[in-house]
């Protein structure tokens, strides 16, 4: 087999846990001079992409704007990167009516946040955003109006992008070219579509809870209530599902409650615990039944040309898992041309992979992965089955050993065919974060250097 073509190197994970590493990943596929892709999931209907969702249908894209906008290289001494970073990475007011205000301020290019940016730039972006303005006043209805709080400018412009386009991929690579990302770095969404995709998780208990923004934050709704309809506090799915129907928005009549109200406001921190573990997910359409999505053919080609996958920190079954469980990616991880399959594990526990009574161990993380890839090939065998296949989805564990982390039982991850690598990390505002140095470093220890890999080679041949 050709070695230089399996050189790349796939990153799956979120938006904000991920966005820290980026330099860590940036460094090694310098070191490698090879392609680096982030594969990102497109189920989130939280915060201002629930408003886009419920108006414009589509994808969540929160996260995949968060990655494009992180990825902008030099902004730091690049005064018109360091303003596009900021007019993509900016959110309007919390209050809606001032939110309007300063929306249409940087529609018309009155906004100071222009101020940087080159005239012939700052009229192609602003040709998207009056292209999603248009649309949103065509969609107004006495029912529905958009709600501006709060919503994200980088997310109006990949929606007004696909909208135009008629092609997710077509708009990210509209925001990556303004980004000047280098075209061997690519943010690849999990799916290719103009669709929404749900999720929904299976509890120990029997629990399930519909929609992402559930599983790993969830909030009051903004929207209408089940006592704003009743009056009382008893609750009837059926009149408020009728109640939804007379909204005239982008879901289709009879969609599930749960996936048709905003959810502007949530917090990511002071959660309550899950009643009981996550033992699956699943994507459903707007009704509630399971589908099976196919991933991405971009995605999967790029596992097939890459030597070293990692599994980045960040919500285990909202991040990544989401991305595991679509058809074609088990059996393109599963390829024998990765190597590296890098678990980097997170730092602490959090509601997703709790409950704090009960939280995940680091085998547990792997076992997920493991069930993730086996299920999106069709196979639900019971985990015990699954035992010597491990080492088809992960080899390596890097790990930081703190009281709040995930417990690592080596001798058991060993037994798996798993290789455990410790790093030290650095307190941040109380919570313990991996040092970048010292990632970087295991991580070249497990995937290697340029040099470190013919250096290999030539030891093998002797």
């Amino acid at each position: 087999m050709d070695s230089s073509r399996h050189r790349g190197m796939v990153v799956f994970g979120g938006g904000t846990a991920t966005n820290s590493l980026v330099d860590v990943f940036e460094n090694i596929r310098e070191s490698r001079n090879c392609s680096l892709s982030y594969v990102i999931p497109i189920s989130d209907n939280g915060g201002s992409s629930s408003e886009l969702i419920r108006v414009f249908g589509g994808p969540g894209i929160g996260d995949v704007r968060s990655r494009l906008v992180r990825l902008i290289p030099g902004s730091e001494a690049d005064a018109e990167r360091a303003s596009i970073k900021a007019l993509f990475n900016y959110r309007l007011s919390s209050d809606p009516l001032q939110a309007r205000l300063q929306w249409l301020d940087i529609v018309e290019g009155r906004d100071e946040l222009w101020a940087k940016i080159s005239s012939e730039k700052r009229e192609l972006i602003r040709s998207v955003f009056n292209h999603v303005n248009l649309e949103i006043v065509k969609r107004a209805r006495p029912s529905s109006v958009f709600n501006f709080a709060k919503a994200s400018i980088g997310n109006l412009f990949l929606t007004g992008g696909r909208v135009f386009t008629g092609s997710l991929e077509s708009a990210i690579y509209l925001l990556s070219t303004i980004c000047c990302i280098p075209p061997t770095v690519s943010a690849l969404p999990a799916i290719n579509t103009n669709f929404t995709h749900h999720i929904s998780a299976g509890l120990a208990n029997g629990t399930q809870i519909t929609g992402q923004n559930s599983i790993s934050h969830p909030s009051a709704p903004t929207s209408l209530t089940d006592d704003d309809l009743l009056g009382n506090g008893n609750n009837n799915a059926l009149l408020e599902m009728e109640e939804h129907d007379r909204i005239e928005d982008a879901t289709l009549p009879g969609s599930l409650p749960m996936l048709r109200k905003q959810y502007i406001n949530f917090s990511k921190a002071d959660e309550e615990d899950l009643p009981a573990r996550i033992e699956r997910i699943w994507y459903i359409n707007p009704y509630g039944h399971e589908i099976w999505p196919l991933a991405n053919p971009k995605v999967l080609e790029a596992i097939r040309h890459a030597g070293a996958v990692i599994y980045s920190i960040g919500s285990l079954y909202t991040s990544i898992v989401p991305s595991l469980v679509l058809r074609g990616v088990g059996a393109a991880l599963a390829n024998s041309g990765v190597r590296y399959k890098v678990l980097i594990l997170n730092s602490t526990i959090d509601r997703e992979t709790g409950p704090s009574s009960a939280p995940l161990t680091a085998t547990d993380f792997v076992k997920a992965i493991v069930q993730a890839a086996a299920e999106s090939q069709g196979d639900f065998s019971i985990d015990e089955k699954r035992k010597g296949e491990v080492k088809k989805y992960v080899t390596h564990l890097i790990y930081i050993e703190d009281v709040g982390a995930p417990k690592v039982n080596k001798d058991e991850l060993a037994a798996l065919g798993i290789d455990c690598i410790r790093v030290y990390g650095r307190r941040v505002e109380g919570m313990m974060r991996y040092d970048e140095a010292g990632l970087e470093r295991a991580l070249e220890a497990v995937i290697g250097k340029p040099e470190m890999l013919r250096s290999r080679r030539n030891t093998s041949g002797q």
